[in-house]
């Protein structure tokens, strides 16, 4: 592991980069991206990136240390400043083999209190994580933007289709597979073509990296992981959009839609999670809702604040229902299922996509 060093970003954001030793390419590493309060309330956060992502919000980091809570980030192995030269970008066959980083980074951080952010494809991930390192209480929250909980696309093609491309990914796992991620997306961020928002294009394209056919497999088997059911026994919260948005030409509903992953997927398979499940959507809000426009945003970080509050680090002084605290009546019993699931405010109506 190195030392502590100024990030890409700039003070007062550090990074320290942690050596995974070496797989089939070459040297393999993660990296930690911290950004502390001026005084420890020892209340943490890490953040977990999507696909074809890495971390560059900073007014994410401004909100948690606003509320006191240290902000830190993980780019996993192949992703964003720990993409190496000699790398596949983004790829992997387990999404398992993420949870070694995500078990350092939890040390290294060292918090009384910790509460998991995970965007996308790093929802997916870290809730496999929390949910086999249960027995450990390492998690105190999980807040998931925008899950990765099944792939958008017809059920021919993400149910016979997927499975021939699995079974290709165990004998040919870096087969290109013909089908990527829409630009149309990419687009609608960057300041440079249609967005607002500025970041390393190297790092995160607007034409998105391959997909490969042992990728593909890897997140099929952890689907079917989540399909069955997890035990996590934190509080959760799931977020997504109202909308979805279906289209291969650009429109400005884009603007104002997911236009990665379909939403009602997100809605069916968040009260399998766990027991203590509270769902929240964002009318009008992007697949990363943190990157929405001003106002879905400001809806947002309200509703993210609030449960917090409520569940994570309750403001009466009583015991918050996580890892470490002692359990209260399930306030969010409300929606049957393998969970719990409760829709808050005004994010309760469905939008028809």
């Amino acid at each position: 592991m190195t030392d502590v060093e100024i990030d890409v970003l700039g003070k007062p954001y550090e990074r320290r980069v942690i050596d995974l030793g070496h797989d089939d390419e070459g040297p393999l590493i993660a990296t930690l991206v911290s950004r502390r309060t001026e005084r420890s309330t020892g209340r943490a956060v890490l953040y977990v990136h999507g696909f074809v992502d890495y971390f560059f919000q900073t007014h994410l980091a401004d909100f948690y240390v606003d509320r006191g809570w240290d902000f830190h980030a993980i780019d996993l192995r192949r992703y964003g400043r720990s993409l190496l030269p000699h790398q596949t970008p983004n790829f992997t066959t387990d999404l398992s083999e993420y949870f070694t980083e995500l078990d350092i980074a939890a040390k290294l951080i060292g918090a009384d209190t910790l509460l998991v952010n995970g965007h996308s494809t790093g929802g997916l991930v870290a809730s496999l994580w929390a949910h086999a390192r249960r027995d450990r209480k390492m998690i105190d929250g999980l807040f998931l933007n925008s899950p990765f909980f099944e792939f958008n696309m017809p059920w021919l093609m993400r149910g016979p289709a997927l499975a021939g491309v699995a079974r290709l990914g165990r004998r040919r796992p870096r087969r290109p597979v013909p089908r990527g991620l829409e630009s149309l997306y990419g687009q609608s961020l960057h300041i440079n073509y249609r967005g607002e928002w500025d970041y390393n294009l190297a790092w995160k394209p607007i034409e998105a990296f391959p997909i490969y056919a042992g990728w593909v497999g890897a997140i099929r088997s952890a689907h079917r992981q989540l399909w069955a059911g997890l035990e996590i026994p934190a509080p959760i919260l799931v977020a997504c959009s109202t909308r979805t948005f279906r289209g291969a030409k650009w429109h400005e509903s884009i603007n104002v839609a997911d236009a990665v992953l379909d939403v009602e997927h997100i809605v069916r398979y968040a009260p399998r999670l766990g027991q203590h499940v509270t769902l929240v959507r964002i009318d009008g809000g992007l697949h990363d809702l943190t990157l929405s426009g001003p106002k879905p945003r400001e809806h947002l970080f309200t509703e993210v604040g609030r449960w917090i509050d409520a569940y994570v680090t309750p403001t009466d002084g009583g015991p918050a229902v996580g890892a470490g605290g002692a359990d209260s009546p399930d306030l969010d019993s409300r929606v049957p299922g393998a969970g719990a699931a409760a829709a808050t405010g005004a994010a309760q109506d469905q939008v028809p996509s």
